[in-house]
């Protein structure tokens, strides 16, 4: 910990400095920091290991710039401040760069960024913004220096110390996105500036490999890469599926002046290197602001990690001008988005058993900030993943959360194992029923409860599934309502639900009053009960609990058969024969009715007066169907309506409503405030259409709509 006056307080705009402290406490801290950053860099660039996330080495950067800013009588040659990347390793050789491949400053809000552009404008006498500002998304990967002579590759190599870097020509050699020959008029030599990645697809496969061998799988796509390409052996490289994108130029010999960085870019494609196609110009700070918050969203699209964006002035001279710091040049600047990546310690692994009686591990952290929100469990989804992963109890582990993703563990960091870890059994019983526990299917990775019925696990998770917006919407049914209703022995199943009353809620002390009247919520639940008996007939597919029907088919099933009396009575032919249910989906139906349970909690809800019949929609007649065949994504707050009413709104005239932009969405909806499933529909060049847009495509159809859609 450090001393009482030095008080890192991380928050969006980074540490905040006591500038209280005493000169030698304020010595004190910027040693140990500088002891802890040399050696984090250390494993982070020679040995592919890193022991923290980047978001803690961050935090720890900025509180040794602080106090540098409150003390600049410590700043000196060998603080980490003035130091660029790591060193060169001992088992390549060292290339001289030509030119210095200098790291970047950050930014991590908008303050700190707009601070940096109006020093930069100050600096160069005019606006940066006006003078072009080219933006480009920040790959989390290496960075790579190559050097061409007469369009020839010479060498290549990592980036060092930024001065002198290793020799990585052979293994570079063996990535297919490199080109050993320029094509076309080239200069006669040339230093291209790029990064190294694994893609998605290549790092799972990768890691999967090393777990079939015995072997650690790496953490994330960032080592995967670094370890791949300081391999002694380039074929073991080229097993590796590393890509390559360029993101600048050093120096530039023998070919005619090239003016502006983007001008750059492209004479680099003409020339048969790969470059992003994500890098944009903007003739404004404000413009590149809004990039930035653009990728923020559509960070997760991308065919490669990144942790921000770097924005460039784009003309080169001005560059010179503004020249550079010991480490970073002052023409540029990485936005760093908040981290999505930090270590903690897995300290249990154990199993939760869902609705249908599957068996998932998940692991019990100690609880770390990430992402905006303190976490402290994760998903491990099966036994085999908990191998895949090589994480073990006790170990330090890299965790992720994507935006509104689950948390996710990556992987562990091997290096901070002590011989106490011990590795996860699963169990052999449900350690809420004690039922052995047996995959459904002899090939199946995941284990299930076969007691679906009376397992309290399962039929509290039901419970709390057709509570759910996308089934009953019964508010007041959560997690503890549930668990009291089965702990005072209301429910044998959930086909008792619409049976309860005033009287049975009044047993149970969670929906009553210390004088023993019910309570509101009780009261409440009761109402909100016999509202749920009038929902449409897709939400009671929903909250029945049948496989593979979930909010985005139900609606065409409903539509297709009109009530659970016409769906009961449904061959697997007549299912197979809708539009949409297929092989899989016709069986799991006919199935579910084939137990005597199953048709008994539908007996005692059409007893209780659910209606579970559409009337309107019968059999698929009152409403034209002008978008069967249709694929829409929507995105955003639409005027007039709710997310569910826009799905219900697609699905009630036959279309199908995706959660993801593909090839094959017919139209993206736009509305307020869209995600990143509108970059990513941009990026695919799919039609897209406003609110009036969607009015036309309800009620003209889907050539009306084309015909005002816009590609951007």
């Amino acid at each position: 910990m450090p001393p009482h006056g030095v008080k890192p307080r991380v928050t969006v705009g980074g540490p905040l400095y006591d500038d209280r402290v005493t000169i030698d406490e304020a010595r004190q801290r910027h040693a140990e920091l500088s002891v802890q950053l040399t050696e984090h860099r250390r494993r982070y660039y020679l040995d592919d290991a890193p022991t923290v996330s980047d978001g803690e080495f961050d935090a720890l950067m900025r509180e040794l710039l602080a106090i540098e800013a409150g003390h600049p009588e410590l700043v000196s040659q060998d603080s980490p401040s003035q130091q660029v990347g790591g060193y060169p390793a001992a088992t390549f050789a060292e290339v001289v760069h030509r030119r210095p491949l200098l790291s970047l400053d950050n930014a991590f809000s908008r303050e700190e960024f707009l601070r940096w552009a109006e020093r930069a404008s100050g600096l160069a006498g005019l606006d940066i913004g006006a003078s072009g500002l080219l933006c480009e998304v920040k790959i989390d990967g290496l960075a790579l220096d190559l050097v061409y002579e007469d369009g020839r590759l010479v060498t290549a190599a990592t980036r060092g110390d930024g001065a002198v870097g290793e020799d990585v020509t052979a293994n570079v050699r063996t990535i297919a996105s490199i080109p050993h020959q320029l094509r076309g008029e080239v200069p006669t030599l040339v230093e291209v500036r790029g990064e190294v990645f694994m893609p998605a697809d290549a790092f799972a496969l990768l890691n999967d490999g090393l777990v079939a061998a015995g072997k650690s799988p790496f953490a994330n796509p960032r080592n995967s890469a670094a370890g791949s390409l300081r391999q002694k052996d380039p074929r073991v490289t080229a097993s590796r599926k590393l890509a390559f994108l360029c993101h600048g130029l050093g120096e530039v010999s023998g070919g005619d002046p090239i003016r502006r960085q983007s001008e750059g870019y492209d004479l680099m494609s003409q020339w048969g290197l790969p470059v992003s196609a994500h890098s944009q110009v903007v003739d404004s700070v404000e413009g590149a602001w809004s990039y930035i918050q653009r990728f923020a969203d559509a960070r997760h699209s991308l065919e490669h990690d990144i942790d921000g964006v770097v924005v460039k002035v784009d003309d080169r001279a001005l560059q010179e001008r503004l020249g550079r710091t010991s480490r970073a040049p002052r023409w540029a600047i990485a936005y760093k988005y908040p981290p999505e990546e930090v270590t903690t310690v897995l300290l249990d692994i154990r199993v939760n058993v869902g609705r249908t009686g599957r068996v998932t591990p998940y692991a019990v952290m100690e609880p770390v900030l990430v992402a905006g929100s303190t976490v402290e469990m994760a998903t491990l989804h099966n036994a085999s993943e908990v191998v895949r992963k090589g994480v073990m109890i006790g170990d330090t582990v890299i965790l992720r959360k994507a935006g509104d993703v689950i948390p996710e563990v990556l992987g562990p960091v091997v290096e901070m194992r002590d011989g106490s870890q011990r590795h996860f059994v699963m169990p052999t019983h449900c350690p809420n029923c004690g039922t052995r526990l047996r995959p459904e299917k002899e090939a199946d990775a995941d284990i299930r409860c076969p007691n679906q019925r009376s397992c309290p696990a399962q039929l509290r998770e039901r419970l709390f599934h057709l509570a759910s917006r996308a089934a009953l919407d019964i508010e007041t049914l959560g997690w503890q309502a549930a668990d009291a209703l089965l702990s005072a022995g209301l429910l044998v199943d959930e086909g008792d639900l619409f049976d309860l009353d005033a009287d049975k809620l009044s047993s149970s002390s969670f929906f009553t009053t210390r004088s023993g009247s019910l309570s509101a919520n009780g009261r409440k639940l009761l109402d909100n009960l016999e509202l749920a008996k009038t929902r449409p007939f897709a939400k009671f597919l929903v909250a029945l609990s049948i496989r593979h029907i979930g909010k985005g088919i139900a609606p065409e099933v409903a539509a297709a058969f009109g009530s659970i009396d016409a769906l009961q009575a449904a061959t697997y032919d007549d299912l197979s024969a809708v539009p949409g249910i297929g092989p899989t989906l016709a069986a799991s139906i006919v199935e579910w009715f084939e137990v005597d349970w199953h048709r008994a909690i539908v007996a005692k809800w059409r007893a209780a007066g659910a209606s579970m019949a559409d009337e309107a929609h019968g059999e698929r007649g009152a409403i034209p169907q002008t978008l069967t065949g249709v694929s829409v994504v929507v995105t955003g707050s639409l005027p007039g309506f709710t997310r569910e009413g826009a799905a219900a709104a697609i699905t009630d005239r036959g279309g199908k409503v995706a959660s993801s932009v593909s090839a094959r969405t017919d139209f993206v909806v736009v509305g307020e405030a869209p995600g990143s499933k509108y970059a990513r529909a941009v990026q695919l060049q799919r039609p897209i259409l406003d609110a009036d847009g969607f009015d036309a495509l309800l009620h003209q159809g889907p050539e009306a709509a084309r015909a005002v859609a816009r590609r951007e």
